[in-house]
């Protein structure tokens, strides 16, 4: 069972850059089939995908985000991490996590961490 663990700081100042890792177990982010992806909601806004990773680690971004967003993964760690660089009060919004994962048409799954709240002000 894949489990999907986010973790960073809840408060960050506008002009600085956030950073957020995701924590993987139950499977090894190399796997083929598998998308990692970061997804966020600001309040009273839609689900807005940020971008994501495959497992060889290519990684495509949201145009309207592509500029300040950076996705990388630490393979011995089983990590994945987002930078969002210069931010504002407009990036306060909670962050997921999410994965999935397909076999050739045969077999889906999602999987989904549990979000955090990340706050942009001074």
């Amino acid at each position: 069972q894949v489990q999907l663990q986010e973790s960073g700081p809840g408060l960050v100042k506008p002009s600085q850059t956030l950073s957020l890792t995701c924590t993987v177990s139950g499977d090894v982010i190399t796997t083929a089939g598998y998308y990692w992806s970061w997804i966020r909601q600001s309040p009273g806004k839609e689900l807005e995908w940020m971008g994501a990773i495959g497992h060889l680690g290519n990684p495509g971004y949201s145009p309207s985000l592509k500029s300040r967003t950076s996705l990388s993964r630490d393979t011995s760690k089983n990590r994945l991490t987002l930078q969002l660089s210069s931010v504002t009060p407009e990036d306060t919004a909670i962050y997921y996590c999410y994965a999935f994962y397909s076999d050739n048409g045969w077999f889906e799954k999602d999987y989904w961490g549990q979000g955090t709240q990340v706050t942009v002000s001074s």
